[in-house]
């Protein structure tokens, strides 16, 4: 559940950053730190940010992919409400270096501390350069995609800490609005999470109680 969060908080933009055309080595650094800038830009820019999700989960311990539906909405700088519909309500909120899940049909209410992982989110992806990035992984854009209108881009983390959680992140953003359309994380234990994006509205309204661990009407 980190994972997922500590990446919608990014808000959405972490793609245009990463996307690097396929050309000579020091043309595609060009293309990359380029298409970085315009990230940054982007990025600087947004303030909330909402959407519906399909999360999709597969594991050695499930029989047959778990699908998950919902809305995600993100207020700069530091809150997201990922709130889940289906198959059963359940809300996770990051508010600053705070984040709760509960999950009112199992009677679960669970508070942690994610200033740690929030802090490196900022150093690398926000504050952080384009070198910063491939220091910490390998980068590959694909050039071509199995959705169309989308770049795809690979990251594999290039730290052990990291490496044995989340072994693979796959990215594809919208070549038009450059925003994310879906995102697959690939874990040490070869489980994987699909999350898919659709009706995603940048510097939109966003209703009072939204960030809230109520259910909305």
């Amino acid at each position: 559940m980190l994972a997922i969060t500590v990446i919608v908080a990014l808000g959405f933009l972490v793609p245009p950053r990463l996307v690097a055309q396929k050309t000579s080595t020091a043309r595609q650094t060009d293309a990359f730190d380029e298409l970085y800038m315009r990230g940054k830009k982007a990025n600087a820019a947004m303030k909330t940010l909402t959407a519906r999700f399909t999360e999709t989960t597969t594991s050695s311990l499930l029989t047959k992919p778990l699908v998950a539906r919902g809305r995600v909405a993100v207020e700069r700088p530091t809150r997201v409400v990922l709130r889940y519909t289906e198959p059963d309500f359940h809300v996770v909120l990051i508010d600053g270096d705070k984040m709760t899940m509960a999950w009112p049909g199992q009677g679960l209410k669970r508070v942690t501390d994610i200033g740690t992982a929030q802090g490196r989110v900022q150093k690398y992806f926000i504050d952080g350069t384009a070198d910063d990035l491939r220091r910490q992984f390998d980068i590959e854009d694909h050039g071509t995609s199995d959705r169309p209108g989308t770049y795809y881009v690979t990251m594999v983390p290039k730290r052990k800490q990291i490496r044995e959680n989340l072994t693979r992140l796959d990215l594809w953003v919208d070549r038009t609005s450059l925003l994310l359309d879906t995102m697959k994380m690939t874990f040490a234990s070869g489980d994987t999470k699909t999350m898919a994006f659709e009706n995603v509205t940048p510097n939109g309204a966003i209703a009072s109680g939204t960030f809230s661990l109520e259910r909305q009407p």
